[in-house]
């Protein structure tokens, strides 16, 4: 199973909001993850709080095969 670490949208029209999440490759995009790892909000203007990731856990996917998307 190829598992990728990867966006997958949530929020309404003109607010988007991503959770960061570990899935298989052959799920489509906002289709069911293996672990969110964090959350991605590209509108929030807080500075510091648009991003957030549970680094241990996405080193340890990383360890065990796990590959980036581009975005």
């Amino acid at each position: 199973m190829a598992v990728v670490l990867r966006l997958k949208r949530i929020g309404r029209k003109n607010r988007p909001f991503y959770r960061i999440c570990v899935m298989d490759k052959r799920t489509r995009r906002d289709g069911r993850a293996i672990e969110e790892l964090g959350h991605y909000d590209p509108v929030n203007p807080e500075k510091g709080k648009h991003f957030v990731i549970n680094e241990e856990r996405a080193k340890h996917w990383l360890k065990q095969g796990a590959q980036p998307s581009e975005t």
